[in-house]
Formats: structure tokens, C-alpha cells, sequence
């Protein structure tokens, strides 16, 4: 045997072995998608305008303490409908310092100076690229966010994407194969999970029955840097929802949360939260508490205050508790999505839907019978065409089936009903290649060559359309895979995968066949 055949049949070999060991066993290795395996499918719209007013708030606070700090006169700050932030009365012979302040920001941000008599307005504006950025930023993030809560949840291959038509891409396709607690779920993922630690109003802060006898409190003049939050405490206020004033600006945050988990109130039972701070986030909260003894700390949870305890002395522990009328499943729940981070805007629910495996089932049962229909009408069809050669193309289409399967195991695919409709079109163009070389190899035999000079010269010259017709093909599988959702992508991923392998069969494994036939004997005629 010549040392090149060899060569070639180890590869062969190789190949062959590595792909039944990526996939078997095909029931541990190979995923079922939604449609096959039944789950909820969930499409998620990002608010990014509440991430935009964040960021927009966030610098209005900035601008007004620099501002401050510099001794700039101005009569007050306030973001308009447009997101624009404006600076009003400040004088005209403070212009200067004024300007120098905002071209800080000239990164993300355009001011325009309009006059008035004695005195001067800004107003400052977010480039459309800063929007787009911030935008695409927060969907990035509550899809990380969002992976996260599923992960914990414990859901087997989930398969969470962006998707959105134009330059911005603010839905999430969320799909949760297995999954049968809907409601549960739907909480899970619509849970902002906002964590603040506020100080409440030192003299007038609550609670309050009613957000009116609030501000009736404050002489209907509230602080600028107050806001009123309703106050839901069993232990205080029973079933009713009460009011309290806190200052705007928390003491600490989610960002320096560390840890969250299910806890258990020694002396009622009642389930509760535990939380626990990070390094900075107990600098913070002690200095906090030393500076405000006496006064209440509100614990705000997506922006309701669950308790409101006492400062009685300053605090260095890294642990704290919320407290409420939780069950343990809730108790666990916002513990789970206080430990994956709290997501960067609200999640509006565009469509959901829930499959039942029943489907799925039924699905697979049909997908197979239509494969194997088809795998017996393509190997008797090559049989009667083309006789003893088409058992070489037969193995090629085994071959080719082996390789797909070994490579959407290697790269964890998911196998959806469209993605069986892609194996069933890859048996068919698995053969396509074969047929085109066979025909080219009996025009040769016809001319009068001999089989071995046939053989090589139907290799040769058919070599480039087969590479043309697959390369075109897979340039339409691979559009396909950008630009398509879900199902789409698995008809493109088992189309595409299909094709290289087809490449790889019909033209090297084939041909090794017919070389390892051909260097056994001299044939004087091919069965063909």
C-alpha cells in the first residue's frame, strides 16, 4: 500500500473515531431545543431610557456639587422631556467657569449658552453616539444579568440572545428549555433587584399614612434632595402601605453587595433575607451609621421600603437583614436576584409563550421518521443509478452524518425542529457531490480512458464546482445564522456544518475509497 493511501486512511480514521466519541452518548451530548424538549419562550424589551435618565440624573448631581465647589451663583438644575439637562441663572460674569465645567463632559455631552439679562442658561445634550453606547451597554447588561438569575435557577441549557432591528438592539430572546413554573420564572426575570440603603428624614421623615399628609409634613415644599417611598413593614404597618421621606442619594447600593441568601428570623420564623457587604460597601455603612445615630436607615428594595430600623450606634458588620412578609420561596427568589446583580432598567415582556414537551416529542418522533425515509430512499436511489458505486457513496453519507453529529456535540448546539430539517437536507446534498463526480466518471470512461485515469480525472475536474456550489451555499447558511433568531440559527448551524463535512466526504473520503479499490487490483471495468 502506498504510503500517501495511508496516510489518508488514518486520517479518515481518525476523524471517524473522534466524531463517535464527541457525540455519543447522543443523549448526554446533544441538546434539545425549545420546540423538541418544550420550556417558555420569553421575548424581552429593555427600557433603556430608565438606564439614559440614571446616567442623565447622575450628571446633573455632578454638575450642580462642581458648581458648588467652584462658587458658581445658579438658581437650580432640571432634566427636561428631551433628556436635555439645564442649568439656569447662573451670571453672566461667571460664564467663564461655567463653561469650563461642562467642557469637562464635551466627551459625551454638547452645551449651548443662551443669555438672558445679567444672567446666562446651559443646556447640555448627549451626543446620539453616547445614547447608542449607553443604550447598547444596558442591554448587554441585563442580558448578562438575566444569565446569571437563570443559571442559578438551575435551568439546563438555556439559551438567552440579543436581538433588535436597526442600529439599536434592545430585546432579549430568552428561551428555558424543561421549564414548567411560569409565573415563577416571569417573576424572576421582571425583579429589578435594586438594593438602597437611605437615610430617612432626621425630624420629619415618618412613616405617614398617605404620600399627601407626607408632603403636608414638609409644608408641601418637600427637600430638593428628598423623595417620598411607600413603606411596607408587617411589623409596623400591618397589611397597609405607609410613607416615609428619605434623601435621594443612598448611603449604599447593590454594587456593594457581595452575597445574598435565605435567612430566618429566630424569634417570629418568618423568612427573611441576609445580605452581605463588600469591603467598601462596610467603609461606607459604617461611616454612615456614625454620623446618624439616632436617625432611621431605610432598607428600599425597588424603590419600597421593606424596613426602616434605627441608628442606635455606628455599625462595622458586613451583614445586614430585610425583613417583610416574604414565604421561603420569595425569601429565596430575591435573595437569588440580589446575588446575580440588579438589572440596569426595566424589562417589559413583548410575548411569551409556553410549549409543552408533548410537541416536542411528537417532533422528534416525525423528524426521525423523515430522516430515516429519507436516508433509505437516497441509499436505494445511488444502489439502482449508479450499482456497486454507490455503496462508496453511501459511506461517504454515513461519514458526513457522523462528522455533524460529532461537531454540533463539540460546539454544545442546540438540535431544534429546524435543525432536523437541515440534517434531512444534508442527506440530500451529502450525495449531491457524489453524483456529480460519478457522471463526470462515466463521461471519462465513455471517451475511452481507462478506469484509473477516469477516476483521477473525475476528481480533478469536478473539484472546483463541487467547492463553488458548496461555498455559495454556505455563504447563505452563514446570513442565515447572523440575522436569524433561534430556530433559524439551527437550521443554519446543521446546514452549515453539513456542508463542510460534505466537502470533506465527497471528496477526500471518496476518492480514498476508489484509490484503496484501484491499488488492490487492476479493474478493466467500474461498476457505475
Amino acid at each position: 500500500m502506498k504510503r500517501n493511501l495511508q496516510y489518508r486512511l488514518i486520517l479518515i480514521l481518525v476523524v471517524l473515531l473522534g466524531s463517535v466519541f464527541l457525540f455519543y452518548p447522543p443523549s448526554q451530548k446533544i441538546k434539545l431545543g425549545l420546540d423538541l424538549k418544550g420550556g417558555i419562550h420569553l421575548v424581552l424589551q429593555v427600557v433603556t431610557r430608565d438606564a439614559l435618565e440614571a446616567k442623565v440624573d447622575q450628571l446633573r448631581e455632578l454638575i450642580e456639587a462642581d458648581l458648588r465647589e467652584n462658587d458658581v451663583v445658579f438658581t437650580r438644575t432640571r432634566v427636561s422631556e428631551d433628556l436635555e439637562i439645564e442649568v439656569l441663572g447662573v451670571l453672566q460674569a461667571q460664564q467663564a467657569q461655567l463653561e469650563e465645567n461642562l467642557r469637562l463632559h464635551s466627551a459625551d455631552w454638547t452645551y449651548q449658552i443662551q443669555f438672558r439679562e445679567g444672567e446666562v442658561d446651559a443646556v447640555l445634550s448627549m451626543t446620539e453616539a453616547a445614547k447608542l453606547r449607553t443604550a447598547d451597554e444596558t442591554v448587554q447588561q441585563a442580558r448578562e444579568t438575566l444569565q446569571r438569575r437563570v443559571d442559578q435557577y438551575g435551568v439546563a441549557e438555556p439559551t438567552i440572545t440579543v436581538y433588535g432591528s436597526g442600529q439599536l438592539k434592545d430585546q432579549i430572546i430568552v428561551e428555558l428549555p424543561g421549564v414548567e413554573d411560569f409565573d415563577r420564572i416571569i417573576n424572576l426575570i421582571k425583579t429589578t433587584a435594586r438594593l438602597e440603603l437611605k437615610l430617612v428624614h432626621p425630624s420629619q421623615g415618618g412613616p405617614y399614612a398617605t404620600r399627601e399628609g407626607a408632603l403636608q409634613a414638609h409644608s408641601n415644599n418637600l427637600p430638593a434632595d428628598y423623595e417620598i417611598l411607600p413603606y411596607r413593614n408587617p411589623t409596623e404597618t400591618g397589611e397597609q402601605t405607609m410613607y416615609m421621606v428619605v434623601r435621594k442619594v443612598q448611603s449604599i447600593g447593590g454594587e456593594h453587595l457581595k452575597d445574598a441568601r435565605r435567612s430566618q428570623d429566630s424569634f417570629t420564623g418568618r423568612a427573611e433575607i441576609e445580605f452581605f457587604l463588600k469591603a467598601e460597601g462596610v467603609t461606607l455603612f459604617s461611616r454612615a451609621t456614625e454620623q446618624n445615630v439616632g436617625t432611621r436607615l431605610a432598607v428600599v428594595l425597588d424603590n419600597e421600603i421593606r424596613s426602616a430600623p434605627n441608628i442606635n450606634e455606628r455599625i462595622a458588620s458586613e451583614s445586614a437583614r430585610i425583613t417583610g412578609s416574604f414565604t421561603p420561596e420569595q425569601a429565596e427568589d430575591l435573595a437569588l436576584v440580589l446575588r446575580s446583580g440588579a438589572l440596569p432598567a426595566a424589562i417589559r415582556i413583548l410575548e411569551n409563550r409556553i410549549i409543552g414537551p408533548s410537541l416536542g416529542l411528537d417532533s422528534i418522533r416525525r423528524g426521525i421518521q423523515a430522516s430515516v425515509v429519507g436516508l433509505v430512499l437516497v441509499v436505494a436511489g445511488m444502489l439502482v443509478v449508479y450499482k456497486l458505486s454507490g455503496i462508496n457513496a453511501i459511506v461517504c453519507l454515513v461519514f458526513n452524518l457522523l462528522i455533524l453529529l460529532g461537531v454540533l456535540a463539540y460546539f454544545h448546539a442546540t438540535l431544534t425542529l429546524p435543525g432536523i430539517a437541515g440534517v434531512i437536507l444534508t442527506i440530500g446534498m451529502a450525495v449531491d457531490a457524489n453524483i456529480l463526480i460519478f457522471e463526470r466518471i462515466k463521461e471519462e470512461i465513455r471517451r475511452g480512458k481507462t478506469v484509473r485515469s477516469a477516476v483521477a480525472a473525475g476528481f480533478d475536474r469536478v473539484f472546483s464546482t463541487i467547492i463553488d456550489t458548496n461555498t455559495t451555499t454556505l455563504v447563505a447558511a452563514l446570513f442565515l445564522f447572523q440575522f436569524g433568531t433561534g430556530p433559524v440559527r439551527g437550521f443554519a448551524v446543521t446546514l452549515g456544518v453539513g456542508l463542510m463535512a460534505n466537502i470533506f466526504t465527497a471528496v477526500f473520503v471518496s476518492r480514498t475509497l476508489f484509490q484503496l479499490i484501484l491499488q488492490r487490483r487492476e479493474l478493466k471495468r467500474l461498476s457505475i
